[in-house]
């Protein structure tokens, strides 16, 4: 039985890479001379091992060659000194273990307790102004770390520039910082102020001057406080409460304010004057009010401009326009010295003669008067107040554009239909 089913032999095992003596020209196991010689024109051959064999009949014995092949990479620990050696009770140092064929460990990574944390952005620039000693977290493409964090006064703020520049602003957030509530105080009582010298009979040429008056000061001071930093310090600790935090190293709004005002007065007609600084004064702070309340839930038309605010704006236009318009400047004036140019809209609309001309209708057809005429205004104001507010023109302040928007789009649309 034994003879016709003979029990066959323990199969060599080969190792993943072959060894010197199995890349000889033999014919046993898996190579033949024909694949041998392959093997030898594709890489160097190392020198050649004498082997030992064991004629051993069970064939469990292991070649002794391969005990003398060394490793790429030792797992055995080698003892080696660190870095930081460790102490001993009896005051000798004692060497750390590590894993042989690893990186070694630099020193330069280390941190010592007496240094501090490095300080410094991606950039590579040193950055004074933290607080701590902490790096702050630095983008690496995915979420930010901020992302999950809600900061409801700071996604309202229209201002870039984070918290603390000026110290009221710390103190009373939601009243100076997010609500902005002196500044807008300030905003609207001009437009109040300016309907009571309207009111009082004040012409443009007696107000030109004291705003030229104002402005000269203002912007001098504003040039002083930014050449010397200690009168800046002392500038914002008294007006910071009326200031935003882009205003601390920039422009006062003011000067803007007091430029816009005067160009809308100086150049256009008194009634388009009078209504470019009532929407400056009303629809803005509308708008701005209105776009920090409401715009989480409206479309973003832009960058800081939400269709919540413009919806004010225009609405805030139209009911400025109504009221002057329509209800006190026919109930004020006329006075003595208004000049005789000094309105544009006196209540009539009309089509352009070539418009006329193409439909076939009459003069009388084309022209509206009285509550219609005013309606109409109303609305064309209130749009143009809207688009004076979203517009930006070369980041110009909008205190400056938009008593410049609004009086040129009033004027146009008057010389067109009035």
């Amino acid at each position: 039985m034994s003879d016709s089913y003979p029990i066959p032999s323990t199969p060599r095992v080969i190792s993943p890479s072959p060894t010197p003596s199995e890349t000889s020209e033999q014919t046993d196991g898996y190579f033949t001379r024909s694949a041998a010689k392959r093997s030898r024109t594709k890489s160097p051959q190392p020198d050649t091992i004498h082997e030992e064999k064991h004629k051993d009949s069970s064939d469990e014995a292991s070649d002794s060659s391969l005990n003398k092949r060394a490793r790429t990479r030792s797992r055995s620990p080698i003892l080696t000194p660190a870095d930081n050696p460790l102490t001993n009770g009896n005051g000798t140092t004692k060497p750390r273990r590590r894993m042989s064929g690893l990186t070694t460990r630099t020193p330069s990574n280390i941190i010592k307790k007496s240094e501090p944390l490095p300080t410094k952005y991606t950039n590579g620039t040193n950055n004074n102004n933290l607080n701590g000693n902490a790096v702050p977290p630095q983008s690496n493409g995915h979420l930010s770390p901020y992302s999950q964090i809600k900061k409801s006064w700071r996604e309202f703020s229209r201002s870039p520039s984070p918290l603390g520049l000026i110290p009221l602003h710390r103190h009373y957030r939601n009243l100076i910082h997010k609500h902005e509530i002196p500044r807008k105080a300030l905003h609207v009582s001009i437009g109040f102020l300016t309907l009571q010298f309207y009111r009082c009979g004040l012409q443009k040429g007696a107000i030109t001057p004291w705003l030229i008056g104002l402005l000269v000061p203002i912007a001098s001071v504003d040039l002083l406080r930014h050449r010397y930093a200690s009168f800046n310090r002392f500038y914002v600790r008294c007006l910071g409460a009326l200031m935003r935090e882009t205003e601390v190293d920039g422009y006062n709004g003011v000067i803007w304010y007091l430029l816009g005002t005067y160009i809308a007065l100086r150049f256009y007609p008194k009634d388009i004057g009078v209504m470019s600084i009532l929407l400056l004064s009303w629809c803005d702070t509308a708008a701005s009010t209105f776009g920090r309340l409401y715009g989480r839930y409206t479309i973003r038309l832009r960058r800081g401009k939400s269709l919540a605010g413009s919806l004010a704006a225009m609405a805030t236009g139209i009911f400025a326009a109504w009221f002057f318009w329509g209800w006190l400047a026919p109930r004020t004036g006329p006075f003595v010295d208004d000049p005789a140019e000094g309105f544009m809209f006196r209540g009539v609309l009309s089509l352009p003669t070539y418009v006329r001309g193409l439909l076939g209708w009459s003069e009388e057809a084309g022209t509206i008067r009285g509550t219609a005429a005013v309606a109409v205004m109303s609305v064309s104001t209130g749009l143009i107040a809207s688009f004076s507010e979203f517009v930006d023109v070369f980041s110009w302040d909008d205190n400056l554009t938009i008593p410049l928007i609004s009086s040129a789009g009033m004027w146009l649309f008057l010389k067109a239909f009035g």
